[in-house]
């Protein structure tokens, strides 16, 4: 059952669901919608498992959750900084980047937020372990796969043969492998 704060959890989570995709539905571009589901999804997840989060804190479980939470959340804080030092991205719309960022963990990979994103929604996932879960990271991840490859398209338009290049060089979401 879900409690007032769960609901004031999810109305917040909502809010900044809508505060990270407005930016891309004024200008009219296809990720804004599909980001916006990516992290209701996420932000639903997190309300299913809100009462599981320090629960059984030292059972392996967690300790995967946790692992993978902090993982995210460091790659995360790199993503943006070097978003905003080196891509001159806005302070606010990360889509205001100007240079094509290829440091750090963008010399391997293009989606460092989005990989956090879902790395950190399956973390949330081993909070509660249920079919639920499953769906809604799964759901998540789905979400934030379509919005990068409906970014790209925008990227390649705006960065031209740089991203393009960029593209061949690295993978979406995990070094090496995707």
């Amino acid at each position: 059952m879900i409690g007032p704060l769960e609901l004031l959890l999810f109305v917040v989570l909502s809010a900044v669901a809508v505060a990270a995709s407005v930016h891309a539905w004024r200008t009219q571009q296809a990720y804004g919608y599909f980001r916006f589901f990516a992290f209701e999804f996420l932000a639903v997840l997190i309300v299913w498992n809100a009462n599981r989060w320090f629960r059984e804190p030292l059972s392996i479980h967690q300790t995967v959750s946790w692992t993978i939470i902090v993982a995210s959340t460091a790659l995360a804080v790199h993503g943006v900084h070097l978003l905003r030092s080196i891509g001159r991205a806005q302070r606010r719309i990360m889509e205001g980047t100007q240079t094509v960022v290829e440091i750090g963990a963008y010399r391997y990979i293009r989606h460092p937020l989005y990989a956090s994103l879902m790395f950190f929604g399956w973390g949330v996932f081993f909070k509660g372990l249920d079919l639920p879960s499953f769906v809604l990271a799964l759901g998540a991840t789905g979400f934030w796969i379509a919005t990068a490859r409906y970014e790209e398209r925008f990227n390649v338009a705006h960065f031209g043969a740089a991203y393009t290049e960029y593209m061949k060089r690295t993978k979406m979401f995990v070094p090496f492998m995707l």
